[in-house]
């Protein structure tokens, strides 16, 4: 029997993988009865930052990642397909369907029982897979860190607000995805010079959220907007508000665009790409009703901040997520340093196969680190003195020991993980 805590995208990705494994499951959850900062529900993997799992192309390390997941039959990977809303050539998901159709599997599969209780103690002679995520209890992070006699690091994330679709001004917004590719499924609000020049005036010298001083590390991957703009007047145009590609109907390109992203299957919700923040609730609808096209906007969610931890992971696991210290205890999601909803899962079934291994076969078998999901968990075992949370990207592949154009790496890259991972799975037990 495993233990696996946490119902997010890691851990529901985790218990399934070894519950189809033939393995007992106990899934610890402690919402509803005990919340985090961020989520909203008791939902299991509860998406509470952007709704997009991004690119669904084989040729970006993300796409890729994807389709290395689905050939072990990834919930995750299943579910947002099953639930999928318009996002031009990315992999977007309504919320509620997404969490519901997971839920159902999980609860509903014979190998798994759920315990809707908070997990404090470690049992180190226990088959576990800790998925806590970012946000672990205030108890079990004190007892990671007693157990393994090491600090967290802390970051804060940020949550980008979503807003009413009927309250957009669509004579001033319109649909369009980035140099047409796809289906045109993303609202584009449109800014002159003047407008920009106005909006980020404002936008740094806005009122934000104290927040404490150790509780400063903010990760680059999720920068509050209003940060990216405290570092130059062109930041945000190189960033969430780049208008290269969205020009209306052939027209003059924009000096900026605020792109939103449908949130829900009944196109009810949008939220803002790229906004995530720390503003107060005042000044985020003050902000945002100076975009055009959002001058009425009915924000139904506003952005928040809220803490992330990880572990520092090289010092900790090793390339199967799997402690050096105590054999049978593993680390999957954003606390074991990966970044990202398809990353977080993906670990959490890497965990799971390994896990596997270690109870069938007492043996590991660690992916090849020409695929995605073995570059990741080479990234996170590998000593770095400035270890942060990484994204999936293809500069953590090790080079192609060819020649070849550069216009052609990325094909080659997704073509040899493939051929690697399928080469794997003959090797499974």
């Amino acid at each position: 029997m495993v233990k696996v805590i946490g119902a997010g995208l890691a851990g529901v990705e985790a218990a399934y993988y070894l519950a189809n494994q033939n393995i007992e499951v106990e899934l610890y959850e402690m919402r509803p009865n005990k919340m985090t900062p961020a989520h909203q529900t008791g939902r299991f993997a509860e998406l509470v930052c952007s709704n997009s799992l991004r690119s669904n192309d084989i040729h970006n390390a993300v796409g890729l990642l994807k389709e290395e997941m689905m050939t072990f039959d990834s919930l995750v990977i299943k579910a947002a397909h099953a639930t999928s809303v318009p996002a031009g050539s990315s992999l977007a998901v309504d919320r509620e369907l997404f969490s519901s159709y997971i839920e159902d599997k999980i609860k509903s599969h014979p190998k798994i029982k759920v315990i809707n209780q908070e997990f404090t103690h470690i049992d180190t002679d226990s088959y576990t897979i800790i998925c806590a995520g970012p946000l672990a209890s205030d108890q079990l992070s004190k007892e990671i860190s007693q157990v393994f006699d090491r600090d967290h690091l802390h970051f804060f994330d940020a949550i980008a607000p979503i807003i009413e679709a009927k309250s957009i001004n669509m004579e001033i917004a319109y649909l369009k995805s980035r140099y047409d590719k796809g289906e045109a499924a993303y609202i584009n609000c449109p800014m002159t010079k003047e407008e920009y020049e106005a909006f980020h005036h404002e936008l740094i010298h806005s009122k934000k959220v104290q927040i404490k001083d150790f509780e400063n590390n903010v990760f680059e991957g999720c920068m509050p907007f209003e940060v990216m703009a405290e570092r130059g007047f062109e930041t945000l145009l190189y960033g969430p508000m780049k208008p290269v590609g969205l020009e209306k109907d052939g027209g003059k390109r924009p000096f900026a665009v605020v792109q939103l992203r449908q949130d829900d299957a009944s196109k009810s919700m949008y939220n803002i790409v790229g906004f995530q923040t720390h503003l107060t609730w005042d000044e985020q609808k003050r902000i945002i009703r100076m975009i055009p096209g959002l001058e009425q906007a009915n924000i139904l969610r506003y952005g928040v901040m809220h803490r992330n931890t990880y572990l520092e992971s090289p010092k900790i696991l090793n390339n199967c997520y799997q402690t050096r210290l105590f054999p049978k205890i593993f680390f999957a999601g954003q606390i074991s340093g990966v970044e990202g909803y398809v990353e977080s899962a993906a670990s959490g079934l890497n965990a799971a196969i390994q896990m596997c291994q270690l109870i069938v076969h007492n043996e590991l078998k660690p992916l090849p680190k020409e695929t995605m999901m073995g570059a990741m968990a080479n990234y996170i075992s590998t000593p770095n003195q400035s270890f942060v949370p990484m994204n999936a990207n293809l500069g953590l592949f090790p080079q192609l020991e060819f020649k070849h154009s550069k216009k052609m790496r990325k094909e080659h890259y997704a073509k040899r993980s493939i051929d690697a991972l399928l080469l794997y799975k003959e090797t499974l037990k």
